[in-house]
């Protein structure tokens, strides 16, 4: 005779102290869940509806400036801290946290065309249409002092841009050449030229701090190196280059932003063709900005919106835009990689969400959890179509929607032209070039 007894044992379940993790017996046999794909699907399904649901990633507008916003920058330092630059020549230092400008500052005559914090974080530089080279303390001047650079340069012709060593006291400038200078002399003490009327951007590498890249106006993106008495090479491309960044994670790649609606990222080693090609705008993009990852990068366009890129992937994965911000001209990623700010013609400042649907503030462990645990569910079933679709779909502007079908159907006259014409042409006289190759007109050494 068989006798089934219930036998417990109290150091299975019960725990020693209250600070134990409490034991939740369950059995992973798949024969015991035979539903259990289903209902992951269903909460993977639920938890991107309502993504989409709490995706709201405008934050806040700081207004204050009297004329278009041209330049912003980071304080290398301190997150809460943003500086802005104007069309009128103004500058303001902007305290994130208050939401509030703090001081106020005419730095120059004209368009302030570009602005860098030193990497110590106590002083910043400022270029203008003016001819000037200024620097100027962090924290505003004592009561009764006056509102003076600390140093100002005057340069034989317009600076456009301008971008801070990241070590060391030395910057570069850039306008009819590009010019490096250091901080305690007022002559530059190296000027790189090769055969171009005028520089728009210079960019300091963040990793292999010698190296700077700059984008000329013969559409031609040019590589120096500080050591080295001349240019190392440059790319010509099709269409002028607005400005240019560097991954601040891998020191070989760098990312344009093109006057032909597109963005591209090269390695600097192989320039005779992009490695990716960053489609979606519909309009001419004006600046860029990489996370401080390196894994994402936002831009900023002539069509009124800011879209967000993975560093290798060729569409965008957020648009943002407002009904009413007009040209983005500027647009920065915050250091602690939550924000995002951008500076357009109707004299605002916005304030965005790095990630659309993020919380903000402090989460309960529970919360967090529960995040962690749908953003795995996401990931785990993002191909499926249903949820694939719901994560992708933007509202876009009707204009920017009508555009966007447009160059799509251009795209594809010309892709079945070309087609037509290898069709009936002699076998090889037609080659198949490929898209990342056809906006690459040379590489020069």
């Amino acid at each position: 005779m068989k006798v089934k007894l219930l036998s417990r044992n109290p150091d299975d379940y019960v725990r020693e102290t209250k600070l134990d993790i409490q034991r939740v017996p369950r059995n992973y046999d798949p024969s015991l869940h035979p539903f259990e794909v289903s209902r992951e699907y269903t909460r993977a399904l639920n938890a991107t509806k309502l993504e989409r649901v709490f995706a709201k990633p405008f934050l806040a507008s700081l207004d204050g400036h009297r004329d278009g916003v041209n330049c912003l920058a980071k304080h290398t330092t301190n997150l809460s801290t943003l500086l802005s630059g104007s069309c009128d020549g103004e500058v303001k230092v902007w305290n994130l946290t208050k939401r509030e400008c703090v001081r106020t500052l005419q730095a120059h005559e004209g368009f302030v065309r570009g602005m860098v914090v030193r990497h110590c974080g106590t002083s910043f530089f400022t270029v203008g249409d003016d001819k000037t080279i200024k620097q100027w303390k962090i924290e505003a001047p004592a009561y009764g002092e006056e509102e003076e650079p600390l140093n100002t340069i005057l340069g034989k012709t317009v600076f456009t841009g301008l971008d801070h060593h990241r070590k060391e006291g030395v910057f570069a400038t850039c306008g009819q050449q590009v010019d490096v200078w250091d901080e305690q002399r007022s002559s530059p003490i190296r000027s790189f030229t090769w055969g171009v009327d005028s520089f728009s951007a210079v960019r300091f590498n963040p990793v292999e701090t010698e190296l700077l890249a700059s984008c000329a106006s013969d559409r031609s993106i040019v590589l120096y190196d500080m050591r080295e008495p001349a240019p190392l090479k440059k790319v010509i491309m099709t269409m002028r280059s607005n400005t240019v960044c560097w991954n601040p994670m891998e020191a070989y790649y760098f990312t344009c932003s093109n006057e032909d609606y597109n963005l591209y990222t090269y390695d600097m080693r192989h320039l005779e063709k992009p490695i990716t090609v960053h489609m979606d705008h519909v309009s001419a993009v004006l600046d860029l900005d990489y996370s401080p990852t390196g894994k994402e990068f936002v831009s900023a366009s002539f069509d009124k919106t800011i879209r967000i890129f993975p560093k290798d992937g060729g569409h965008s994965r957020e648009v943002y835009h407002t009904k009413r911000m007009q040209h983005v001209i500027c647009i920065k990623w915050s250091a602690d990689n939550k924000y995002i700010l951008s500076g357009s013609d109707e004299m605002n400042i916005r304030l965005w969400k790095a990630n659309a649907a993020e919380k903000l503030g402090v989460l309960a462990p529970r919360e967090r959890q529960a995040a962690n645990y749908s953003r795995k569910l996401k990931e785990k079933y993002q191909h499926h179509p249903q949820i694939k679709r719901i994560a992708n779909h933007r509202h876009l502007p009707k204009i920017i929607y009508h555009q966007t079908r447009e160059q799509r159907v251009m795209k594809e006259a010309r892709r079945k032209k070309e087609r037509n014409v290898r069709k009936h042409s002699r076998p090889g006289t037609v080659p198949v070039v490929s898209e990342k190759e056809k906006h690459v007109v040379t590489v020069v050494k």
